[in-house]
């Protein structure tokens, strides 16, 4: 399922700026009489590197020179280039002496290697699709545009995956005057789906953090819209960002388990903030704020119970001293939103407190579970011993944007295994809003399957008392589903129309999760285990036929003898 787009902060742009299509037919400047300067960065990446620069060759003549920046590997990364290269006139391999720690100092030999008047940065482990530098190059000449940036997919490695990266702003050919016309640019901090104006980038001193800062995107980033550039944005994608999440080295970004990682994060987004707010954008430096509740403090929350103790403080004492820096102005952009009420609850609190309860509304989509309390006063409040949090604003929301509440427990069995759920009430908005059915589906963790699809009416109990609830309970064929790892995803109905996509809360306790063998028709027998996600959502892993049960078994092994 994709991010739901009720999850991220509302930023429009500012009233009555003008936005147009891009005209690349009526440019003045041909896109042939341009070359662009791919400047590729790599460290100890043997395996990946060579396809990276290939990936960047095969662009065609638009590629004037790929430039190899290799900072100082060790395993033959280097010696590999150097072969690529004499065969290649196209690529210049420049090694650094001395390692740098990062990603910031090795594009900037790139930048200052560069020849040509148009750049784009490549990583080694990611490659840029057929067409990209052409897209690129054309909407870049064809609007007259120092920057222009087209759409990112994520593509999780082995399974092939695939996710696009910030797709709301990519959906049309739009060109700006500037960025302050679409200030969730600010949730785009990458670098490398975007071609730039070598010219541009020098005049403004625009370069990247150097030596071993952990997102240095998000910097760059700032400096580019601080500057103020005519932007193109194209909805083809024009860079696969691969992600691998078994590799020995896990990159800069998904390596989040030490607390200096989130320190790093925090000071990457308070300086994005500074540039962008020196720089008199104003507007951009509020949208970086509530873009940190919205994507930095939610992703981390979903993880935190997962860190020690020690972590948790730390990174609870760490927030709350960057959100004591905030404003009223900061918090009332999408007042609503499940990142600002996060927010409240750690600045409100000196100790970390509720982490099962933020980890399932830091999911996405948000789920909020009970208890739902009130004040005296009958005011809504995340809490009776935090009445300072209030819910008001979260409950002003549509009924299609509200963190519904849906618990599941999956049931193997021999015969006929059962899902059964219950949706929560919610300060009287779920009923108000009648729900009367829900669509359930299985996905695929590995691929883009859907299985099991239904369609099962919602049945109230508890009505006129503070318990009101909605169930359904449906069979499940778990031989239909297969071997791999399937999410339940669910769509709430409601009887004006209104619909809710939401996942399942995975109760937990006396025995719902634990792994059962049960007899298949179809495959001899399935070894079925339901479990909790990171975000606490239900999943189920499936293993088919007895080649898949031992294989199993044989894992369970190695990781209990390891």
């Amino acid at each position: 399922m994709r991010p739901d787009p009720s999850d991220t902060p509302d930023t429009p742009g500012t009233a009555g700026a003008a936005e147009s299509p891009s005209d690349p037919a009526g440019a003045a400047e041909s896109p042939r009489a341009a070359r662009v300067g791919v400047i590729v960065i790599g460290y100890n990446d043997r395996a990946h590197v060579g396809d990276a620069v290939r990936s960047a060759l095969a662009q065609g003549p638009a590629v004037a020179e790929v430039i190899a920046v290799d900072d100082c590997s060790t395993d033959g990364s280097a010696e590999l280039l150097d072969r690529l290269a004499a065969d290649e006139p196209r690529l210049r391999v420049v090694r650094r002496e001395v390692n740098s720690g990062g990603c910031g100092s090795p594009r900037n030999t790139g930048i200052d290697a560069l020849t040509t008047p148009y750049v784009m940065f490549l990583d080694s482990d990611d490659v840029l699709p057929p067409g990209a530098v052409d897209t690129l190059l054309a909407a870049a000449t064809g609007a007259h545009a120092e920057v222009a940036s087209g759409l990112c997919v994520r593509r999780e490695l082995p399974s092939g995956r695939e996710q696009p990266w910030q797709e709301p702003l990519y959906t049309a050919h739009t060109v700006l005057a500037g960025p302050s016309q679409r200030p969730r640019l600010v949730h785009d901090t990458l670098c490398v789906n975007k071609l730039y104006r070598t010219d541009f980038l020098r005049e403004h001193g625009i370069r990247f953090p150097d030596g071993r800062f952990l997102y240095e995107d998000i910097v760059f980033t700032a400096r580019v819209l601080a500057a103020g550039p005519r932007m193109a944005l194209i909805p083809d994608r024009v860079y696969l960002w691969h992600v691998r999440r078994s590799a020995e080295q896990l990159s800069l970004s998904l390596d989040r388990d030490r607390i200096d990682n989130w320190k790093a994060r925090v000071e990457a987004c308070t300086l994005a903030y500074d540039i962008l707010l020196s720089a008199g954008q104003k507007e951009l430096a509020r949208a970086v704020r509530a873009k940190f509740l919205d994507h930095e403090v939610r992703m981390y929350t979903r993880e935190l119970g997962l860190r020690d103790a020690h972590y948790q403080r730390a990174w609870w004492a760490r927030t709350r001293e960057y959100l004591a820096h905030y404003d009223a102005a900061d918090w009332e952009l999408n007042p609503g939103a499940p990142g600002r009420l996060l927010a409240r609850v750690v600045l409100e609190s000196p100790e970390p407190r509720d982490l099962p309860r933020m980890r399932e509304l830091a999911a996405r989509p948000a789920r909020l579970l009970p208890p739902y309390a009130r004040t005296p006063d009958g005011v809504p409040v995340w809490s009776e011993d935090l009445p300072q949090v209030t819910l008001t604003p979260f409950l002003t929301r549509p009924i299609a944007k509200l963190p519904l509440a849906v618990e599941a427990e999956l049931q193997p069995r021999a015969r006929a295994s059962r899902l059964l759920l219950r949706l929560h009430e919610m300060y009287g908005r779920v009923a108000e809003a009648e729900p009367r059915e829900v669509d359930v589906e299985w996905q695929s963790r590995d691929d883009e399957r859907t299985r099991g699809r239904t369609t099962v009416p919602l049945t109230p109990s508890g009505a006129g008392t503070d318990q009101v609830s909605w169930s359904a309970e449906l069979p499940v064929d778990l031989g239909v589903l297969g071997a791999g790892t399937w999410d339940l995803q669910l769509t709430v109905r409601f009887t004006d129309g209104a619909e809710r996509d939401v996942t399942a809360h995975a109760l937990t306790g006396a025995g719902r999760l634990s792994r059962r063998a049960v007899p298949s028709v179809r495959h001899g027998v399935l070894l079925v285990q339901p479990y909790a996600t990171h975000s606490g959502a239900l999943a189920v892993r499936v293993a088919s036929g007895v080649r898949g049960v031992v294989q199993v078994a044989r894992s369970r092994l190695r990781r209990l003898l390891h």
